[in-house]
C-alpha cells in the first residue's frame, strides 16, 4: 500500500481553488448540508468498508469546504481541528462497552 502524507493547510488551498471554480464563491451552507445528507445516505447504503470510506471522505471534504466558505483560512481551519481534538481528548467519556453500537457515544456533560 502506498503511504500518503497530507499537509492539511496546503490541501485546503488547493481545494479552495477547485471548489470556488467548480461551485462558485460564497457561503453555500444550505447546499453543503443538503449534499452531506445525501452522502450520509450513501454511507448507509454502502456494502463494503471501502465504499463506506469513500463516502465518509466526501463528508470530510464537504465539511472543510463549508468552513472556508464561512471565511476561515486554511490555517484557522487546521487550528480549529486541533483545538477540538484536544478538547475531546480532555473530556470524560463513558465506557464504550455500555453504549449500543447504533447509538452515539456522548461525553459526560455533568460538569458543564
Amino acid at each position: 500500500m502506498t503511504r500518503y502524507s497530507l499537509d492539511l493547510a496546503r490541501f485546503l488551498y488547493k481545494q479552495i481553488r477547485f471548489s470556488s471554480n467548480a461551485f462558485g464563491p460564497g457561503d453555500r451552507t444550505a447546499g453543503i448540508l443538503d449534499h452531506i445528507r445525501k452522502e450520509i445516505a450513501e454511507v448507509e447504503r454502502a456494502t463494503t468498508d471501502g465504499d463506506k470510506m469513500r463516502e465518509f471522505v466526501d463528508i470530510v471534504i464537504l465539511s472543510l469546504d463549508a468552513m472556508w466558505r464561512l471565511g476561515f483560512s486554511p490555517e484557522e481551519i487546521v487550528a480549529a481541528i486541533q483545538i477540538k481534538h484536544n478538547a475531546n481528548m480532555n473530556r470524560v467519556w463513558p465506557d464504550w462497552r455500555t453504549v449500543p453500537h447504533d447509538k452515539a457515544i456522548e461525553h459526560d456533560r455533568s460538569q458543564e
